[in-house]
């Protein structure tokens, strides 16, 4: 019998889909890359239909489904799914919010918190019944994974690790906000929830909206910006009262609504980066609490982490640090984008028994011919070359302080960069890293950009590497002292970078890895600049026709494609 094909789906923030075959990840891919619209809320139609056309299957191949979250609020999003658009739309400032706007939003913190039902349940497959359909799958069973279950197994099945403790901590999602279960020899049990009235990631959720930016996006500067605030002492922090861990589990003083109100409060005598610093102190606390006695209770040094929350790549590295914890892994697409996938992967493991997977890459999205990447730039009418040694032209053009555009090989899985998809310049120029921000990437001043770097690099220049490579982007490193110049375009002003690193068998796309190499030769280290190759707002770009659009719009140096080096008409 011929090995099933898995289809798992999320239709929620970050809407995607994946596909599993055995122990394969064939295929896992998120709405956003094809619809164009970041962070996609619709039902991953375009994902589906791409996937299912580059595995030359049709919809009938599929018989197995599993698809993310049934709870009351999620369920009530798709039968009104006009109520998320507009949430997604005043969300991403794309809509002014209504004089009845902060009642919904106090309606949706309150409704998040309400469990799947039978009902919901029953509502969540006929729904999502109906759109597949609409997809072409007619023969098909459904299965409903618990959100944090989809978190987990991701974490589990992905890390590596025989025995592991696994963490996953959240905004909310089937009315938990986290939980904490123990994977060993493939078996995978739940010893711990926390309540989603409990939430540390709708804590940071409202840090992030009252300091004018956009929750569930830019809680990355939020942490950014903690860096540049003065350290308050923990016993004048008072939002570390507001939280308790205890075993496994978390409580929480107040609620969403009245956490939100003290946030407020505490804001109007704060300068933001202390009221920064007092959130992302609180949020590393709790955390590593939390994550120290679950490694003691289980008696393992790994611990494999899921869910939006450990984006934070500063909780991570105290993570990485901490004495009773040897082995850390942190599932690359940790927030709810990575859910289409967890879902296929606890499917797969009830049906077929499979708990482990090799997981050295994540280039599981789409890739194109030489043929397309040629079509494509002719249709543009942009002047280019074909290059022997691409490796080398690109080297020199970063060497000279250019600021080029690099597709390579299949997209990448996830939010990071990681050479498939990506903006590359030198690492060590303080005005190549101010063009980026006014010309391409419209950042806010105090956040940095990341480098991707070879291994041998990573051994020299971090004071706290400990034999731990991180090929995702992942985690946080300090740079010694006598390389920061070196590294000036990617390092936070604490001195710490989230680095790609690559080993001599870690899969790259194409060239990437030899771009590295040439880099060290070159430069005496084998490191690059390397963030997401995207305008700001929109997602990275997925097809040559997206690449060269961004060139076109950004005016960026060179794009590269493939062995093709583009460059706009004179």
């Amino acid at each position: 019998m011929a090995e099933e094909h898995i289809l798992g789906i999320w239709d929620g923030h970050d809407s995607g889909a994946a596909i599993v075959r055995g122990d394969e990840i064939l295929y896992a891919l998120n709405e956003e890359r094809l619809s164009r619209r970041k962070l996609e809320i619709g039902f991953p139609k375009l994902a589906i239909s791409a996937m299912l056309e580059r595995l030359n299957l049709s919809p009938e191949n599929i018989d197995q489904v599993a698809v993310s979250t049934a709870d009351f609020a999620k369920t009530l999003t798709r039968f009104f799914p006009a109520m998320k658009e507009e949430y997604y739309k005043i969300r991403r400032r794309k809509k002014r919010p209504g004089l009845l706007t902060p009642i919904k939003k106090r309606a949706k913190y309150t409704l998040t918190e309400w469990p799947p039902t039978g009902i919901s349940r029953k509502l969540t497959h006929r729904l999502v019944r109906k759109e597949l359909n609409e997809c072409g799958l007619k023969d098909f069973e459904l299965h409903i994974v618990d959100h944090h279950l989809c978190h987990a197994t991701g974490a589990a099945y992905c890390s590596g690790f025989d025995k592991a403790a696994i963490i996953t901590i959240d905004g909310i999602g089937d009315a938990l906000s986290g939980g904490v279960s123990l994977f060993d020899n493939g078996k995978l049990e739940r010893l711990s929830t926390i309540s989603g009235k409990e939430s540390l990631g709708i804590f940071f959720e409202h840090v992030t909206n009252l300091m004018n930016m956009r929750e569930l996006e830019d809680e990355g500067k939020v942490m950014a910006l903690s860096t540049y605030a003065y350290p308050l002492p923990d016993d004048q922090n008072p939002m570390l009262e507001w939280f308790k861990v205890d075993g496994l589990t978390l409580h929480a003083r107040y609620g969403a609504h009245r956490t939100y109100q003290r946030l407020k409060e505490l804001l109007w005598h704060f300068p933001s980066e202390q009221f920064a610093y007092m959130a992302q102190r609180t949020l590393e606390v709790k955390v590593i609490e939390l994550v120290q006695n679950a490694v003691r209770q289980m008696e393992t040094e790994n611990v494999a982490l899921a869910g939006g929350i450990f984006a934070n790549i500063q909780v991570n590295r105290l993570i990485r640090l901490l004495p009773e914890v040897k082995g850390c892994f942190v599932f690359p697409h940790m927030g709810d984008g990575g859910l289409a996938l967890g879902a296929a992967l606890s499917l797969n493991a009830d049906r077929n028994g499979v708990t482990s997977y090799s997981f050295q890459q994540i280039y599981f999205g789409l890739d194109f011919s030489e043929e397309e990447m040629e079509t494509a730039v002719k249709e543009f009418g942009f002047p280019y070359t074909k290059e022997e040694d691409i490796v080398n032209a690109v080297g020199a053009l970063v060497e000279s302080g250019s600021i080029g555009l690099w597709l390579q090989g299949r997209m990448e899985f996830g939010p990071r960069a990681l050479g498939a998809r990506s903006i590359i310049a030198h690492p060590g120029r303080e005005k190549i890293k101010d063009d980026l921000n006014l010309r391409l990437k419209r950042r806010v001043w105090y956040q940095p950009f990341c480098p991707s770097m070879l291994r041998s690099t990573a051994e020299r220049i971090f004071e706290d590497f400990h034999d731990q490579t991180d090929p995702f982007m992942t985690n946080a490193y300090l740079v010694k002292e006598e390389f920061r110049e070196h590294m000036r375009g990617v390092i936070a002003i604490d001195g710490t970078c989230r680095p790609q690193i690559v080993s001599d068998d870690t899969p790259t796309p194409p060239k990437f890895k030899e771009l590295l190499k040439d880099m060290e030769r070159r430069t005496g280290l084998g490191v690059i600049l390397n963030t997401s190759f995207n305008l700001h707002g929109e997602p990275l770009v997925c097809s040559p026709s997206d690449a060269l659009r961004t060139l076109r719009e950004t005016k960026a140096d060179y794009l590269v494609l493939g062995d093709f080096l583009v460059r706009l008409p004179a």
